[in-house]
């Protein structure tokens, strides 16, 4: 099942953090990951080298995704490189947390256009390739936040319920061309994406979870991947968490 060999993945910030683990996994399962990123030329390179030879069969391209004109070229690029792409894994993601009464409008507009205006935009792109190919996996890479709604995070979590929401409605428009559209929503997960929070909140953070620890962030890649093989090729429209009993 986890064979993706001659198969062609799109990671949005798939150099770091879950995305990291994301597109490593693709890779050992056979795949060529494009993973995207938006600024970390370090991290991308740092990343490629400790991969060794399955770096070989990564290829990344540095570009912001809320910028239309930007993923348009990247499509183009892409489309223009390889025979065809199977798989879209909309990772990207931010977080600005602040209580509401004190969240600026910057804040507030720069995690929505990236995590829920990200999905859309990459999403929106690779639409026509798929139903070209009468085939087509889109993972969206959402949150237990979303459902939660954990203080400090209005914006993060509206982003990702945001991200459920569009998942359940592209689903029903693009289902009986062969693509399948579904969200996965991890918990902790221990990825620098949660470095600043204080040694004492996550104590508590962990003590909520009836696993009692934070998940790796192979153990998500391993249900988007699920989601993403050809023998899920019934499930759409859903939402899987991965986020140890939370």
């Amino acid at each position: 099942m986890m064979n993706f060999e001659n198969q062609r993945v799109i990671v949005t910030g798939g150099t770091r953090g879950i995305g990291r683990g994301i597109t490593q996994e693709f890779l050992k399962a056979g795949a060529t990951v494009i993973a995207t990123y938006a600024g970390n030329d370090k991290a991308a390179e740092d990343f490629r080298t400790e991969l060794g030879d399955l770096g070989e069969r990564l290829d990344t391209y540095k570009f912001d995704v809320t910028d239309t004109k930007a993923v348009q070229d990247f499509y183009k690029t892409i489309e223009d490189k390889y025979p065809s792409i199977e798989v879209l894994v909309n990772n990207s993601g931010i977080r600005k947390d602040s209580m509401m009464a004190m969240m600026s409008d910057e804040d507030w507009k720069r995690v929505m256009d990236v995590n829920l205006g990200g999905t859309f935009y990459m999403s929106r792109g690779i639409i026509r390739h798929f139903m070209g190919n009468k085939y087509g996996r889109i993972v969206n890479m959402s949150s237990i936040g979303g459902s939660l709604g954990l203080a400090g995070q209005a914006n993060y979590a509206a982003s990702k319920a945001g991200q459920v929401a569009i998942t359940k409605t592209l689903s029903k428009e693009v289902g009986k061309k062969g693509i399948t559209v579904n969200a996965v929503c991890p918990g902790f997960i221990d990825t620098e994406l949660i470095d600043d929070l204080p040694e004492e909140q996550v104590k508590e953070y962990k003590k909520t979870v009836p696993l009692k620890r934070f998940g790796k962030p192979s153990e998500v890649a391993h249900a988007v991947m699920f989601l993403a093989s050809k023998e899920a090729s019934y499930i759409t429209g859903t939402t899987l968490e991965v986020a140890g009993g939370l």
